[in-house]
């Protein structure tokens, strides 16, 4: 998608369309005030106080009918300077305007642009006249507070876009057309993978069936391929006592995104917003050995973390997820290879899982900041050296961030693009000397010292909510075999005279391992194949009297039309295949 604060000539349009749009607001209500207008990235939107008139989207086509009537008109957009007085003179009937002038410093060179009938204070650009605002579209309206303060009145705002030509303007919405039908949180429900509910509370996701048998598959995904490369699983509580988090440093620096404290029996708790701190005291819990490390602690861990809520999505951003999260001990002389072990770990779960847009980042601190980084010039230019090692011999192409990492190390994070929305970072690699110190961990070294371990924290699927998240988007929706809650649906074409066999062909599936369902409905055969397709099931299986007669299986895969006809262990032996090699279609 285009980003039109990024296009001068985009951004210089759509900033004059918000006053186009503003202008037939005025038109259509007179008693309408006005807030600020700006270009985004989308395109663009205005803020409105329309007072005891409400609007919704069904009254977007006649403001567009009155904007077009404006732009039709042709009037030139003019500049003006105005002095302060004259602004506050200009303006006096709109108190939004008036806040806006009364908190700008006095030295501040005031503007306002005219067309026709209509004058908005506005520093600007615009283009010539309105006549070039005619490739346009209004696209939705939400609610916004005024300066973003809930205390404050709830303002209209609506969004926009305009471009030069009316080819641009009708491929973009194209573009957003297939991008919400790619909206994870459409896909989730049509496939009924999670709901939400304000009675258990904002951004706590709850998996429904198809969507917790979905969250099993990836979580034994992970797992598996974990504990083949030497990692122990454990379980720890998803709440901690306020010293643990003392300890660590996060209640002093991460205060702000945890949720309030609670006192129990003069305790005092919290829900945990990450899962370092139990790990180091798991770690503990032994006397270990240099011939123990690398010792790798990993857990499928539920965290909470508050965060408002509009910027809530679906679950994308919650306040409760699970991180695929591993913390690894080892010595300086390990870095490297266990490094270059994660690395491997996450190419080889995007080749499997098909996620080819990604780039690596790897952050590194600012040497001329003596403040924000643990002082050890050493020890930052081993590790720095180490990662940037790995990576070059791996061939991998990366950028390095100055400045970008965190306070206790250099850290490789995965910035995966996603068809719907931002760059997210999906899968993250970061070194760590200063938590083991601050918990107090040790190994009895080969000479009988006792030394303090490294620690790397990793994750590689990130949090399984956002996973799955950007997951539905990249695939629309069409999981692979082996990933589909739902694997193939068995429909006879008459029930009269193809159930019994249908039912036989659905209990041997099913002893195969195979997530399938009969749909065994009174229906016509045309509905049930087109529900099927609908629910977006990988694999129909048709069974009529051929079927019956030959003891085959006839399927059609999502979106196909063409059918396939098996013996019954052809069939089997197919679906194994593809499910074990994870294909993808």
């Amino acid at each position: 998608m285009i980003n039109i604060k990024e296009d001068e000539r985009l951004s210089r349009l759509n900033h004059s369309c918000a006053h186009l749009l503003a202008q037939a607001i005025k038109h259509l209500y007179p008693n309408a005030k006005f807030w600020v207008g700006p270009v985004v990235e989308e395109g663009f939107y205005y803020d409105i106080d329309l007072g005891d008139k409400t609007i919704t989207e069904d009254d977007l086509p006649l403001i567009e009918k009155e904007m077009k009537k404006i732009s039709k008109d042709g009037k030139r957009i003019v500049r003006h300077e105005l002095t302060r007085e004259e602004a506050l003179d200009m303006f006096k009937e709109d108190p939004y305007k008036i806040d806006l002038i009364s908190r700008m410093d006095d030295d501040t060179l005031i503007t306002c642009y005219s067309q026709g009938d209509f004058t908005d204070l506005c520093r600007g650009p615009h283009v010539d006249t309105v006549k070039e605002l005619k490739n346009f579209k209004l696209l939705k309206i939400a609610g916004a507070y005024w300066k973003g303060d809930s205390n404050n009145q709830m303002l209209t705002r609506i969004y926009g876009i305009c471009f030069d030509d009316i080819e641009s303007l009708e491929n973009h919405l194209q573009e957003l057309e297939e991008l919400k039908q790619r909206d994870h949180r459409k896909i989730g429900k049509d496939l009924g993978i999670y709901m939400m509910s304000d009675l258990v509370g904002r951004g706590l996701p709850m998996y429904l069936p198809n969507g917790f048998t979905l969250w099993n598959l990836l979580e034994n995904y992970i797992r598996d391929k974990e504990i083949k490369r030497g990692y122990v699983h454990v379980q720890t509580p998803p709440l901690g006592n306020v010293n643990l988090y003392k300890t660590s440093g996060h209640l002093e620096h991460y205060k702000d995104s945890m949720f309030p404290i609670m006192e129990v029996e003069d305790e005092e708790y919290v829900l945990r917003p990450m899962n370092c701190p139990h790990h180091m005291v798991m770690y503990s819990n032994d006397i270990h050995s240099y011939k123990e490390l690398p010792i790798r602690i990993a857990e499928i861990a539920r965290d909470c973390r508050y965060e408002s809520s509009g910027s809530l999505k679906g679950i994308e951003r919650v306040r409760s997820f699970c991180q695929n999260d591993c913390h690894i001990f080892c010595t300086p002389d390990q870095i490297e290879s266990e490094f270059k072990g994660v690395v491997d770990l996450i190419l080889e779960v995007y080749k499997e899982l098909g996620i080819s847009n990604y780039k690596f980042e790897l952050s590194l601190r600012d040497p001329e900041d003596k403040v924000k980084y643990h002082q050890d010039d050493e020890m930052w230019n081993l590790a720095e050296n180490k990662l940037r090692e790995v990576l070059n011999d791996l061939g991998v192409e990366y950028v390095e961030k100055i400045g970008e990492a965190a306070f206790y190390g250099p850290k490789l994070d995965v910035q995966v693009k996603p068809v719907v929305g931002n760059e997210v970072t999906l899968s993250t690699c970061q070194l760590d000397f200063c938590l083991p110190s601050k918990f107090d961990l040790k190994y009895v070294d080969a000479d009988g010292s006792k030394k303090t371990p490294v620690v790397i924290h990793r994750a590689i699927l990130g949090t399984l909510d956002r996973f799955i998240a950007l997951y539905l988007e990249e695939t629309k929706g069409n999981l692979p075999l082996w990933l589909a809650p739902v694997q193939m649906k068995v429909i006879p074409v008459n029930n009269k005279y193809h159930l019994e066999y249908a039912t036989k062909i659905t209990e041997m599936l099913k002893e195969n391992g195979i997530r399938v369902k009969l749909d065994d409905r009174e229906e016509k055969l045309g509905y049930k194949l087109r529900e099927s397709q609908i629910e977006k099931v990988p694999m129909t299986i048709i069974l009529g009297q051929n079927e019956v007669d030959n003891n085959t299986i006839s399927f059609r895969r999502h979106a196909s039309e063409d059918t396939t006809t098996l013996t019954i262990d052809e069939f089997i032996n197919k679906v194994n295949d593809e499910i074990k090699n994870k294909v993808r279609y």
